[in-house]
C-alpha cells in the first residue's frame, strides 16, 4: 500500500536520500525509474512497491501514475526528462513536483501553466535546494519592499560537493552564457562577466553571477523585472569561468563532453552522510526600488542535499494533504515566503532597512 506519491528516479543519489527519509518517517512511496534491476534492489531493501518504465513508454507510465496523486520527479538532466513526465501527469491529473534548478525547465513549465490549471494539476518544479530557500528569500524581500524593481541573490557554499547527476548537468552547461533578467526578459551575458562583493555573514566575499534557477522563478514569485544571482567561488574557479568563454568550442565538443562525463562516473555518487552533516549553506538577498530604498536579508540553511530531502518531502506532504494550487507554481507562490522557515536548521535575518 502506497501513500499515493511516486518518486521517479528513486535510485539516483538524491532520489535515494529522499526515499530513505520517507521510509524513516513511515511513508510508503512508490519507487520508479527506468532501470529495473537497480529499482528492484532498492525496493527490496526499503520494502516498497516499485514500477520500472522509461519516459517514452507512455502506456506503462500512465498505468503507474494512476496509482499516485503526486509525482516527485528526481531523474535528470531535467531538460531532457521533464516534458514526458509532465505530459503524463497532465494526462493522469497527477500533481507534479521536481528538484530541478534548470532555467529552461522553469520557463517551459511556466508556459504550460494554463494547460495545467485547466487539468486541475499543480506544476511545481524546484522543490529542493534549487529553489526553495532562494525563492522564499526573494519573496520575503519583495514583502519587505513592495516597490522593488531590482533583486540580487547570493549563495555561498552548498557545503559538501556534488552528486554525479548535478555534476553531469554542470558539464553540459560548460561554456554556455550566464542568464540574468533585464526588464522582465531573460538576457545572456558572458560567463564570469558579472561580479560583486557580498557579505553572507562572514565578511565580504567575491561572488560571480551564475544562471541559477531564480533568474526564472523569482520573476514569477515577485514580479521584479531585474534579477541577478551570484555564487561565492574561490579565485581559481572565477578565473576558470572566464576561461570557458575562450575554450568553449573545445569543452563543448563531443570528445571533451564524453571524457568529462566519464570522469564524473568514476567519482563517488555524492557527498557522504558525514560531509552533508558538516555542510551549511548561506544565502543573501538585496532588493532596491526606483526611489533608492534598499532591503537586505540573509538565510542560513542545512547543506544543499540535506535541505533538498526535507523541502521536497515537506511539499509532498502539503500536496497530499490537498494544499495545492493548480497551474504553474513556485515554492513561495504555492506556500508563501515563510515555507523555508518550516524546515529544521533554517534561520532568517533581516539586515538593512
Amino acid at each position: 500500500m502506497s501513500d499515493n506519491f511516486l518518486i521517479y528516479g528513486s535510485y539516483g543519489y538524491t532520489g535515494d536520500l529522499i526515499a530513505r527519509e520517507a521510509v524513516a518517517r513511515g511513508l510508503r512511496p512508490i519507487l520508479a525509474g527506468r532501470d529495473p534491476q537497480r529499482l528492484a534492489r532498492q525496493a527490496a531493501e526499503l520494502g516498497l512497491q516499485h514500477v520500472a518504465f522509461s519516459l517514452d513508454d507512455r502506456a506503462t507510465m500512465d498505468l503507474a501514475l494512476q496509482q499516485a496523486r503526486v509525482v516527485l520527479h528526481c531523474a535528470g538532466p531535467f531538460s531532457r526528462t521533464t516534458q514526458p513526465m509532465v505530459d503524463g501527469c497532465l494526462r493522469s491529473r497527477v500533481h507534479y513536483l521536481d528538484i530541478t534548478g534548470e532555467i529552461a525547465v522553469f520557463e517551459a513549465l511556466a508556459g504550460r501553466g494554463a494547460e495545467a490549471q485547466a487539468a486541475g494539476v499543480m506544476l511545481l518544479p524546484g522543490a529542493g535546494f534549487d529553489v526553495v530557500p532562494s525563492d522564499c528569500l526573494a519573496a520575503h524581500l519583495k514583502r519587505r519592499l513592495p516597490t522593488a524593481d531590482r533583486l540580487a541573490l547570493g549563495i555561498r557554499g552548498l557545503g559538501s560537493g556534488l552528486s554525479r547527476g548535478t555534476a553531469t548537468t554542470g558539464v553540459e552547461s560548460i561554456g554556455l552564457a550566464t542568464w540574468v533578467r533585464r526588464d522582465g526578459t531573460l538576457l545572456a551575458v558572458p560567463a564570469g562577466s558579472l561580479a560583486r562583493q557580498i557579505n553572507y555573514g562572514r565578511g565580504l566575499e567575491a561572488s560571480v553571477a551564475i544562471g541559477w534557477g531564480d533568474v526564472s522563478t523569482a520573476y514569477y514569485s515577485t514580479g521584479i523585472p531585474n534579477i541577478e544571482v551570484y555564487f561565492a567561488f574561490p579565485r581559481a574557479v572565477r578565473w576558470g569561468l572566464r576561461g570557458t568563454r575562450y575554450l568553449n568550442p573545445l569543452l563543448r565538443s563531443r570528445p571533451a563532453q564524453r571524457a568529462l562525463k566519464a570522469a564524473i562516473q568514476r567519482q563517488p555518487p555524492g557527498p557522504t552522510a558525514e560531509q552533508r552533516a558538516r555542510g551549511r549553506s548561506l544565502l543573501w538577498g538585496e532588493v532596491l526600488d526606483p526611489a533608492g530604498q534598499r532591503r537586505v536579508s540573509r538565510l542560513s540553511t542545512l547543506e544543499g542535499y540535506s535541505l533538498t530531502v526535507l523541502s521536497a518531502l515537506a511539499i509532498v506532504d502539503k500536496a497530499l494533504a490537498g494544499q495545492v494550487k493548480p497551474g504553474f507554481q513556485t515554492p513561495s507562490l504555492a506556500y508563501g515566503p515563510d515555507l523555508v522557515l518550516e524546515l529544521p536548521g533554517v534561520a532568517r535575518e533581516d539586515i538593512a532597512q
